[in-house]
């Protein structure tokens, strides 16, 4: 089972200072935390994409491709790569470009994004943007599985004899989950490739994801891409630790009362009982991540949201260290009776071994 983190690249003033980071700042700071993702141990960085203020993450393969050079073993991904307003060939080519620049260790996170006003900025109406991710997704598949595309559809112009440069690596496209927290047409559209399916898992209660990802995995075996209970499953998670609860939840609460996405609205304790949000020591962190099985079933991906809502740099490393001592108890306690035949995440090297598997048995 894969443990990581992901960012949204927020640009927050810090509520116990009052003091904002800058974008140089910020970009850094996103850049200290993959490094020391890998550093404690965990398996996977991924970055948010976002266009406007007050997030800085515009542009997700530059930065990946930053890493990448910096690490070793870490896998890069999004956590929302916009297959809405962003042109599938130039996904298909940036990420095809940082498959080769990181050796594959190179995954995606495909989203619709939630911020309205992105779409006109980018030509598109947010009203086509289910239309937009299945149309814009299926000429994603052809650009990396086939050499020369012929294709027409609705948003964007057609394409004749066009090749995209450079192509996959070792001819594996990148893995791709899709994301989503309230659309049964994306579950839908990860179970008919057979494609991953990543749940967000914060801010609701857990039987909204519930209902997300039972779809998700009846309609992936119905498609004949294996049982239900193997399905690709990922979640997310939010998480702030202390060596004991009290001043986990004493220094986290002005972080989460003003918090622009949850502040001012139920309280932590409100929250933390009825999110997946665990504020306290890491015995209770493990203790509650390990319910997130008996909630969705055995799954691949665990990742967890650790830099939002203000938190300074010295903070957020502080937490990686704590996680990168408990997730060697998570892997070790989600081992215990998994089904043999529940797949790992895909990786590049299971991909081409699978590819090679295929074309010496033909």
């Amino acid at each position: 089972m894969q443990f990581g983190v992901f960012t949204v690249g927020d640009v927050t003033p810090d509520p116990t200072t009052g003091r904002t980071p800058t974008e140089a700042e910020r970009i850094k700071a996103m850049v200290a935390i993959a490094l020391k993702a890998e550093e404690v141990g965990l398996d996977v960085f991924a970055t948010g994409e976002h266009h406007n203020p007050p997030f800085v993450p515009s542009s997700p393969t530059t930065m990946l491709g930053y890493v990448a050079a910096r690490t070793e073993r870490l896998i890069l991904s999004t956590a929302t790569t916009l297959i809405t307003t962003n042109d599938p060939v130039k996904i298909a080519e940036d990420y095809a470009m940082l498959q080769h620049l990181a050796d594959g260790r190179v995954d995606l996170i495909m989203g619709r994004g939630n911020t309205g006003p992105v779409y006109p900025w980018f030509g598109k109406d947010i009203r086509d943007g289910i239309d937009l991710a299945i149309e814009n997704y299926a000429l994603l598949r052809k650009l990396w599985r086939e050499d020369v595309v012929d294709w027409e559809g609705k948003h964007r112009t057609p394409l004749q004899s066009f090749t995209s440069t450079p192509r996959p690596l070792d001819d594996v496209p990148p893995f791709v989950w899709h994301g989503s927290i309230r659309s049964p047409q994306i579950a839908e559209q990860a179970a008919y490739y057979g494609d991953g399916f990543f749940a967000n898992h914060i801010f609701w209660p857990k039987e909204h994801f519930q209902r997300l990802i039972t779809f998700y995995r009846e309609r992936f075996e119905h498609y004949g891409h294996g049982a239900a209970h193997q399905a690709i499953v990922g979640l997310g998670g939010q998480v702030f630790m202390r060596r004991n609860s009290q001043d986990a939840v004493r220094e986290f609460r002005p972080y989460f009362d003003n918090a622009p996405v949850y502040g001012h609205g139920p309280s932590l304790e409100e929250f933390t009982e009825q999110t997946p949000l665990t504020v306290g020591s890491p015995q209770e962190v493990i203790d509650k991540t390990l319910t997130f099985r008996e909630h969705f079933g055995d799954y691949q991906r665990q990742l967890f949201l650790m830099d939002h809502a203000g938190l300074p740099l010295k903070t957020v490393l502080e937490q990686l260290d704590l996680l990168g001592e408990i997730v060697p108890t998570l892997r070790r306690e989600f081992a215990v009776g998994r089904p043999a035949d529940v797949p790992d995440a895909p990786t590049h090297a299971s991909l081409l071994k699978a590819a090679t598997s295929g074309a010496n048995a033909r």
